[in-house]
């Protein structure tokens, strides 16, 4: 069967994450920059090689000096580690709904661990344009700590600065490529 090539499209995509903070509520972010390509086996995701891509001076989390803190040392080290990167290696369907996993190798901060992700698909479609186009919601989690993100601190109280989890939500809509 012949290969597929699809591209990222990244004005109807979303790239973000979750983490607790005092252990009372959520801060959100979002990497602004990134890519991704797959590689299916004609339109069988199940096929699909993945490669994501994104910019970490892109980290937005709508606080700008939390953003630099995020940028620096403490955290991602984006002046040494410019881009996170995952690479699938397994895609496996979980039911008949649309429920998959996706497994693979997530690079931050130049450590690489495996990382299992939930994965919604949302279907395969033609636009107004002609353009076929595949939709995905991505969810998972990770432990911060394991890619070297390491800076901690705590309230006078005791409580808990950030989180040691962080969870993952992508909404993410692939092109076609002719």
């Amino acid at each position: 069967m012949a290969k597929t090539k699809w591209v990222l499209d990244p004005t109807h995509s979303e790239i973000q994450f979750k983490i607790r903070h005092l252990m009372i509520s959520n801060v959100t972010g979002e990497f602004k920059n990134y890519s991704a390509e797959v590689e299916t086996e004609g339109e069988d995701f199940l096929t699909a090689k993945v490669v994501f891509t994104a910019d970490i001076d892109s980290v937005s989390t709508g606080a700008e000096q939390r953003d630099q803190h995020l940028k620096s040392e403490d955290f991602f080290d984006a002046a040494n580690y410019p881009q996170l990167k995952f690479v699938a290696t397994k895609y496996e369907a979980v039911d008949n709904d649309g429920s998959y996993e996706l497994y693979g190798d997530l690079t931050i901060r130049g450590t690489t661990k495996p990382i299992k992700l939930d994965v919604e698909f949302g279907g395969i479609v033609k636009d107004p344009w002609g353009n076929t186009r595949a939709g995905f919601s991505i969810n998972g989690k990770l432990n911060r700590k394991e890619y070297g993100l390491r800076w901690h601190a705590a309230t006078e109280a005791g409580q808990i600065v950030a989180s040691d989890e962080v969870k993952i939500h992508c909404a993410v809509e692939f092109i076609k490529q002719a």
